[in-house]
């Protein structure tokens, strides 16, 4: 929903009712991951997409019932049939749709979800997209972490879903969550659809030279927040990284202690350890490999990483938390220069993240999108 928040808070500020369409579930190759979203404005303009281009039709016509009618639709997209002018998913995949019409008095905290966004403060929207009590479809609970507003039908249900849904916010989880009609957490017949809007995961680059310039790039490119480190002022400058968010001199250990002692490091953070000189990388290793993030990753030759290891082995660190660090950084690529080596480490960080192999899918008989590791849902 994000990429089309800014667009839905102006037509609904402006006092127009907005087709909203927002993929709650997906199966197989599905195009597109859950939260993704487009609406219909009030001119017919459409923003956003949902499968990349196979449904959409379908979906702007649905849309725009729903908003005469002002009845919520969960819909099933599937497979398209031999009949190219069917309607369907040609990739094979699933999606569950969930439309509705949104307008001030259906969804009042919109503008306030918005300003916390802008503000890059955690926020999150419960919406009911399945319920025995049809009244209760498209109630929205906004949640943050200090509490939440809106209801979605009842107090239970409000207190249970809010609780569960903080713990998804933490991590910058979209889910669906079943409950019981009254938010009974052993019983069904209730479904709620999750959609978090966490501040940017952060990357952090320790190491001032070109090929962190590279990865700054990357780590741009792919939505994260940039932080180069460097204990050398003369080459930790904004003008040799415009694209880093922050460009920050200081001992690479120290900072990063300071960054987990302030909360500013979560399993969402991705470290890239570029010195390969081991006055910075031992003790900076140190420190984030004995913490909870997704990835860690070091440059540096496979002699320089026999001797990173002998060090780190003597610093006390145990076989469990080595085994976290990828080094030499990247994948197997034939990288040469710095931006073909950015693309490696970049392609290493995507297929931890969704469990993919980094082979060729020209030589693979199998799905070409991966569920997240941490959140691979069953039919």
């Amino acid at each position: 929903m994000r990429e089309v928040l800014k667009d839905l808070v102006s037509a609904v500020a402006a006092g127009h009712t907005v087709g909203l369409g927002t993929v709650v579930r997906t199966f197989k190759s599905a195009p597109r991951p859950a939260g993704a979203s487009m609406m219909v404005d009030a001119d017919g303009r459409a923003v956003g997409s949902v499968s990349g281009g196979c449904v959409e039709g379908a979906l702007y016509e649905l849309a725009t019932a729903v908003v005469q009618d002002g009845t919520p639709v969960l819909q099933r997209y599937g497979i398209s049939d031999n009949d190219a002018f069917e309607v369907g998913l040609t990739c094979g995949g699933i999606l569950d749709v969930f439309v509705e019409a949104v307008s001030q008095a259906s969804f009042p905290q919109l503008q306030g979800v918005c300003d916390d966004v802008d503000a890059g403060n955690p926020v999150a929207i419960v919406t009911v997209i399945e319920h025995p009590d049809r009244s209760w479809l498209g109630r929205h609970l906004v949640v943050r972490p200090d509490g939440f507003e809106g209801t979605l039908g009842s107090e239970r249900a409000d207190h249970a879903v809010s609780d569960d849904t903080k713990g998804l916010l933490a991590a910058g989880r979209n889910t669906t969550l079943m409950y019981g009609p009254d938010g009974e957490r052993r019983g069904d017949g209730m479904r709620v659809f999750v959609i978090s809007f966490a501040p940017q995961p952060r990357m952090l680059v320790f190491g001032a030279i070109d090929f962190a310039a590279a990865v700054a790039r990357q780590g741009s490119f792919l939505g994260y927040r940039v932080t180069v480190c460097d204990a050398r002022a003369v080459f930790a400058t904004k003008a040799r990284f415009p694209v880093a968010d922050e460009v920050v001199v200081e001992w690479p250990h120290r900072y990063l202690q300071a960054q987990i002692d302030a909360g500013a490091v979560d399993p969402r953070t991705v470290i890239c350890v570029l010195t390969h000189d081991p006055k910075f990388d031992v003790p900076l290793l140190e420190v984030a490999l004995r913490h909870d993030v997704a990835y860690i990753g070091a440059m540096g030759s496979r002699r320089t990483h026999d001797d990173r290891m002998a060090r780190l082995r003597e610093a006390g660190l145990m076989k469990e938390e080595l085994q976290r660090l990828s080094s030499p950084i990247g994948l197997d690529l034939g990288s040469r220069t710095p931006e073909e080596t950015a693309v490696s480490i970049a392609a290493e960080i995507i297929s931890l993240r969704w469990g993919g192999r980094g082979t060729r899918l020209s030589h693979m008989d199998v799905r070409i999108h991966h569920d997240p590791l941490t959140d691979a849902p069953s039919p």
